[in-house]
């Protein structure tokens, strides 16, 4: 009888030989754990002003105390959970890069000036190499192999657990790595979500803090720009989520043309990207009518889901067994992300309260991903002022840049210390 009221909420594995009894939670009940997440997260952050000075995501907080949660509850044997959200969290991802692209007009591309891109491009490609390049001579130091070290650079830092997870196979079969290189990749690129989402924010307040930085108060989100509060229509959110899906589809063949590319991995969200960002560019140029309020808020909900997702299934218990030579390889590429962020990032970006934001992006790709990106400058933007060019140029710019990059040093860096 138990076993059949259970079998409604996921599927129960029964310990054998000695393993721990496991549970996996089928999707829609998975979903409610994220809301819980949710809820909890802004909850936390909501009652404490050092959480928001340091603009800390609320999906992080709550997020990695369910999975230290989920990770004793294993740990102590007494039963391991995990939760089927893979679709759904592909989902949400591809969908929030589509909106992201959406947003990049090449009206907001002139207003930032080409100055500042090629600064952004800069950066990225730099930090890049630096993480590639430190990673390695830590690698050497502590006795890791050379691939092995990669994998917990530039693959797993800028490149996130996609790229890491990509490029295991590659550096095994092609260059003769080891067979754990997908696994300490994966566990490099978990840490590094962490690394990235902890980093990014504290960065940006000590930048704003010491310089004195002040938002513009008439730099507003599009939405929000007229100085009308925008409010959400049924039927125009009911349009703008079927657009966004159609768009997201159309994001399939770029990205079949772009991840064909020799020697580049990329990951589907580049095709979404460029699908939203060419999207509404066509769109502007034929007087196409598009409503930015739910769009934005489209693009809200899938970060906050995506973040809750990703958090809160991350296996803490998983990392143990790679935690040794790993950890100092990490430690030294959040040594090199703070200062890289401070002394460079913000230096090229033009040492204003945008390149203040924008420095916490690139703590956030810098070390997971394009929406721990995102996720810094949004929980920056909600304590100090919200910044246009940041939200809009950066996250999608860096991420395209790296994912283009970034696959084709990996590729010949990786044969040249093979």
């Amino acid at each position: 009888m138990l076993e059949t009221i259970l079998s409604y909420f996921g599927t129960l594995t029964p310990g054998v030989d000695g393993a721990v009894i496991s549970f996996k939670f089928e999707y829609l009940t998975s979903l409610g754990f994220a809301a819980l997440v949710i809820f909890l997260g802004r909850a936390i952050v909501g009652r404490s002003s050092l959480l928001r000075k340091f603009a800390i995501p609320a999906p992080v907080v709550s997020g990695l105390l369910f999975s230290i949660a989920v990770a004793l509850l294993k740990g102590t044997g007494i039963i391991a959970l995990s939760f089927d959200v893979k679709v759904v969290k592909d989902l949400c991802q591809n969908l929030f890069f589509m909106c992201v692209g959406f947003g990049f007009s090449f009206k907001m591309l002139k207003k930032a000036g080409g100055k500042l891109c090629a600064m952004i491009a800069l950066a990225a490609c730099l930090l890049i190499t630096l993480q590639d390049v430190v990673g390695v001579l830590v690698g050497n130091l502590v006795g890791l192999h050379p691939l092995l070290a990669l994998q917990c650079s530039s693959a797993a830092m800028s490149g996130g657990v996609g790229t890491a997870s990509a490029f295991g196979p590659i550096f095994i079969e092609k260059f003769g790595a080891p067979e754990s290189a997908t696994t300490v990749g994966v566990a490099a690129g978990t840490l590094g979500n962490i690394m990235g989402s902890l980093i990014g924010g504290p960065v940006a307040a000590f930048l704003i803090s010491r310089h004195h930085l002040k938002s513009d108060p008439n730099d507003k989100p599009e939405a929000v720009a007229s100085g009308a509060v925008p409010e959400l229509n049924n039927g125009r959110m009911i349009s703008m989520f079927a657009m966004c899906l159609l768009l997201c589809a159309l994001g399939m063949p770029i990205y079949c043309l772009l991840d064909n590319i020799p020697m580049i991995e990329m990951p589907k969200f580049i095709g979404c990207l460029f699908a939203g960002a060419i999207a509404r560019n066509v769109m502007e140029a034929a007087n196409i009518k598009f409503y930015t309020p739910e769009v934005d808020a489209i693009e809200h909900m899938f970060l906050e889901l995506y973040l809750a997702l990703v958090l809160m299934t991350i296996d803490i218990t998983a990392l143990a067994p790679v935690a040794g030579q790993m950890g100092v390889i990490l430690v030294a590429q959040a040594i090199l992300i703070t200062l890289f962020g401070i002394f460079v990032s913000f230096n090229l970006f033009g040492r204003d309260y945008g390149a203040a934001v924008m420095t916490a992006g690139n703590c956030g790709w810098g070390c997971g991903s394009g929406p721990n990106a995102v996720a810094n400058e949004k929980a920056v933007m909600d304590q100090y002022g919200w910044h246009n060019v940041a939200w809009v140029l950066y996250p999608s710019l860096a991420v395209l840049i790296d994912d283009i990059y970034n696959p084709i040093f990996l590729s010949l860096f990786g044969g040249f210390v093979a």
